[in-house]
């Protein structure tokens, strides 16, 4: 049959599987998710034991009861056996246990370096929308050192002037076992407090010097900083100018401890207040200069860029960090008079706030007319595959980073002088602004609460009381099933719900912040005091900062004495420190510039005997350190090692969260790119009922016919309309390169592990068809293709009486000779002149040729195709039998269909 000339479909043939030899083998590298886990628990085994790493990236194996490794279980291929070796890379030491704890401390600094790589794509622009990422950058970089600036004013408000100033001074009865003769000294009472501000200084220093050292590290570093923007994760690589952004955040909070206890930033003739705003003056402007270090939009070397590395050498950083050192010890002896309140506490606290959120209004009003020259990179995508808030997504995270860097400072400092004694020590009138924002903030949070929590139990409640108690894609799924499909229902609405609004209550987050800080700074700027009607708003800000403030402290301190409870902190870390150093230094180092590296290093290891071949693994946050190690491995391989690379993802965020959270590093493009190079052995496997995980390379599905359809990405590399989607033998659905999980699963199957009851986002790798995927993304096997699917299911609570339902559908009945009106959703190519009428009739009406076996014989009644069903009737159905294509005649789906989403 003759392909319509200007046929817009890209050829869908599979890539032909390579026949394994006598000595293939198969290897695969598992990478877990957040939160760790167990490395028997990884590998699938009772035990397992270290292979290679250096106990911080570990390569584990199973073992046997003599603790020795041990291999895995065969892989299928055809009508024999391949042999599979399991191994896993641990990786979650790098983010808890022990003193890492602290590192929670400095969440907003993480998250404010996360929203930097949020921004949207504008390397492939114009010059106007490279000038805007320009600038977009540096607003960052700039919004950063503020937040390090008011967090280092916040603990010198707290310990030189409620401490040292206040509640040391003769008189107070603050902390009445203080000895008299440490009161009236004033010099030893401002060198204790600087020098606590100082160790806190120097501690954030160490910290953001710290990096994981890549054990075994490659020879070449081409795979590491390719910057080809096609491939997921090209510019997560090593910052060059981090040591220099680091240099300036330390000196500029080093001048503001200096200028908070000369009396602020009102001008002064003192010589230590002129060279702290000085040294303050050159950060600010170092920050902006360095302005995309990491060169991500490959632009060419130029005469500033060499000036702004030379000025920032080693050679200049080092009298930098001297003199701002020489300026806190020539000024902790002699301060203002320690006997009250410090005059410049109000002055630094107050304008660091104001033009911190000066800054975040300055990032958020140059996106848009980023966004909006942008968006043709994703203007034809579907919207569901749109990055979240239009591109946008960038200022609120940064926005809800910042307040709550202000308000844990804030709180902090109120926390312990409620602890001193109420209200005897005072604050600066820049605190009753945080307050006030905050306290506003909250009571809109309970507000939006109040409706978002009732709107959501609705939505669902109307999803599962809708005209189809069970949706097609569950009734397909759990064919034959009525207890399961009621189940499944349930918790896939659920999951749905969770994953299509769940960045929406960020936004309302963002929002509910954003309006306090507006109210607050208004009140600041015209009112001298806060009138009469703010007053219950401060009170409740000072509740809720009190509340942030002991709760993340306390949390730290019993993640530190029991390492077990720190699941929460071990989330948050997970989620942000995946992300080098870019807009703020002072964060604790990046694991994924250990864990890639060291993961295509195995696999290069692997893959240096030429019958081995490697599948990479990964599930939640591990599939997407699996997917950038692949795009990394691919990138220094010749073309006959990459056939022997494949990558399998599940319950992975990597299309409903990080493509659309992160267009630039990690965009639909850069999806399509690397499914193309795998030419279809990249395997994802998903379940409906996931709340935290989702398909991976389709979209746009629908039920239609009794097929499952869709649209995803090809082997090829283009993207379009795929074939329906066929059953497996343990029931999951392939479709494209998806395969979806049946939730509860059926079975049991004989020497198979089986689970009971909803797995949700667990026990990927217990699923019968984990193995069956490993294969695919081997080469080993190929997806069946027309594999038939069940027609008519009988949904739970139907009779013979009611009227008959097409997956999960009732089909309404028409009166004799009306016009039927079922939606076309399927719109064929015109047939060429030459082709029969026949064939052109067959492509007008989307059915295509179909040759079943006499007598299809019956199986196990698990609802299985080719099997007898109990359909819930009491009625015992024959299994429907395969599709079958006839030779020399291509299926009507690869000839042009256009299929119209349907949002499932």
């Amino acid at each position: 049959m003759k392909r319509a000339p200007n046929s817009a479909v890209a050829d869908t043939r599979e890539e032909p599987v390579h026949v394994p030899g006598p000595d293939t083998r198969v290897v695969e590298l598992r990478v877990h998710g957040i939160l760790g886990t167990k490395p028997q628990d990884l590998t699938d085994s009772v035990a397992s034991v270290d292979v290679a790493g250096d106990g911080i990236g570990r390569i584990v194996r199973p073992a046997d009861r003599l603790l020795r490794p041990v291999s895995g279980p065969d892989l299928a291929a055809g009508e024999r056996t391949v042999p599979r070796s399991i191994e896993g890379y641990v990786w979650g030491d790098m983010t808890s246990g022990g003193s890492k704890a602290l590192w929670a401390l400095l969440f907003p600094f993480a998250l404010a370096n996360m929203a930097h790589w949020m921004l949207p794509p504008t390397d492939a622009g114009s010059r106007a929308v490279r000038s805007l990422g320009a600038a977009l950058r540096a607003g960052m970089r700039l919004t950063a050192l503020l937040l390090t600036m008011l967090f280092i004013a916040h603990l010198t408000v707290l310990s030189l002037d409620l401490l040292a100033s206040q509640c040391l001074r003769p008189g107070s009865g603050c902390l009445g076992a203080v000895p008299d003769g440490l009161r009236t000294a004033e010099s030893p009472r401002s060198i204790l407090a600087m020098v606590l501000v100082a160790a806190v200084v120097l501690g954030m220093s160490r910290l953001s010097a710290m990096s994981w050292r890549v054990c075994t590290p490659s020879t070449s570093e081409a795979g590491q900083h390719a910057q080809d923007p096609k491939l997921p994760g090209a510019g997560v690589v090593r910052d060059p100018a981090t040591s220099a952004l680091r240099i300036l955040h330390i000196v500029a909070g080093l001048c503001t401890m200096v200028l908070t206890a000369l009396g602020g930033f009102s001008a002064s003739a003192d010589p230590r207040w002129v060279g702290a705003a000085v040294l303050t003056g050159l950060c600010v402007l170092g920050v902006l200069a360095l302005d995309d270090p990491t060169d991500s939009d490959h632009r060419p070397d130029n005469r500033f860029r060499r000036a702004v590395r030379s000025a920032l050498s080693r050679y200049t950083r080092i009298p930098l960090v001297s003199v701002a050192a020489l300026l806190v010890l020539v000024t902790a002896p002699a301060t203002d008079p320690l006997n009250g309140p410090l005059a410049g506490s109000g002055s630094v606290t107050g304008s660091l706030t104001l033009g911190l959120l000066l800054s975040c209004g300055y990032v958020g009003l140059l996106l848009i007319p980023t966004v909006l020259l942008s968006r043709s990179s994703w203007r034809r995508l579907p919207k569901k595959l749109r990055p979240w808030a239009g591109g946008w997504f960038a200022a609120p995270v940064l926005l809800i980073a910042c307040l709550l860097g202000a308000g844990f400072g804030a709180g902090l400092t109120l926390t312990t002088r409620q602890a001193l004694g109420g209200d005897e020590p005072r604050l600066p009138s820049s605190y009753d602004t945080v307050t006030l924002l905050w306290g506003t903030s909250t009571a809109l949070l309970v507000l939006a609460g109040l409706v978002i929590v009732p709107w959501a139990w609705v939505r669902w409640w109307r999803a599962l009381q809708a005209d189809s108690a069970v949706s097609p894609e569950v009734g397909l799924l759990h064919a034959g099933r009525s207890g399961d499909q009621r189940s499944s229902e349930r918790a896939w609405k659920w999951a749905e719900l969770q994953r299509g609004h769940g960045h929406r209550l960020v936004l309302v987050l963002a929002g509910a912040l954003c309006a306090g800080a507006v109210l607050a700074s208004v009140l600041r700027l015209w009112a001298p005091q806060p009138p009469d009607w703010a007053r219950w708003l401060m009170f409740l800000g000072v509740g809720t900062l009190a509340t942030l403030a002991a709760f993340l402290l306390r949390t730290v301190y019993l993640a530190v004495r029991r390492p077990g409870t720190a699941r929460a902190l071990g989330v948050l870390c997970d989620l942000t420190l995946f992300w080098p150093r870019e807009a703020h230094p002072v964060v604790p180092p990046c694991y994924a510039l250990k864990v890639i590296p060291e993961l295509v290093n195995r696999a290069r290891e692997h893959l240096s005997d030429p019958h081995t071949r490697v599948v990479l693994s990964g599930h939640s946050q591990g599939s997407l350190l699996a997917s950038v190690a692949t795009a990394r491995l691919l990138h220094g391989l010749d073309e006959p090692d990459r056939e022997r690379v494949g990558l399998v993802t599940a319950g992975s965020q990597l299309q409903w969260a990080y493509t659309r959270g992160f267009p630039d590093v990690l965009g639909h493009g850069s999806q399509r790119e690397l499914a193309g190079s795998l030419r279809g052995r990249w395997r994802s496997l998903c379940r409906g009922t996931d709340p935290l995980g989702g398909a991976v390379t389709t979209w746009s599905r629908q039920v239609y016919d009794g097929k499952l359809l869709g649209v995803g990405f090809r082997a090829d590399g283009a993207e379009g309309p795929l074939p329906p989607a066929a059953r497996g033998p343990t029931g999951a659905l392939v479709l494209g390169s998806d395969h979806w999980l049946p939730d509860p699963q059926r079975g049991p199957f004989e020497h198979r592990r089986w689970l009971a009851g909803l797995l949700r986002h667990t026990e990927y790798s217990g699923d019968p068809e984990w193995d069956r995927a490993v294969s695919m993304a081997a080469g080993l096997e190929t997806p069946a293709r027309g594999t038939n699917l069940p027609f008519r299911t009988t949904v739970a609570g139907s009779s013979p009486g009611t009227a008959p339902r097409i997956n999960g559908t009732a089909r309404r009945t028409e009166p004799e000779g009306a016009t039927r009106r079922e939606g076309t959703v399927i719109a064929m190519e015109t047939a060429p002149e030459d082709e029969p009428p026949a064939v052109a009739a067959e492509e007008r009406t989307g059915e295509f040729s179909r040759s079943a076996p006499e007598q299809p014989a019956p199986v196990r009644g698990d609802g299985l195709p080719g099997a007898e069903e109990d359909l819930g009737d009491g009625v015992i159905h024959e299994g429907t039998p395969e599709i079958i294509d006839p030779p020399g005649i291509t299926p009507p789906w690869e000839r042009g269909p256009a299929l119209r989403p349907s949002g499932q």
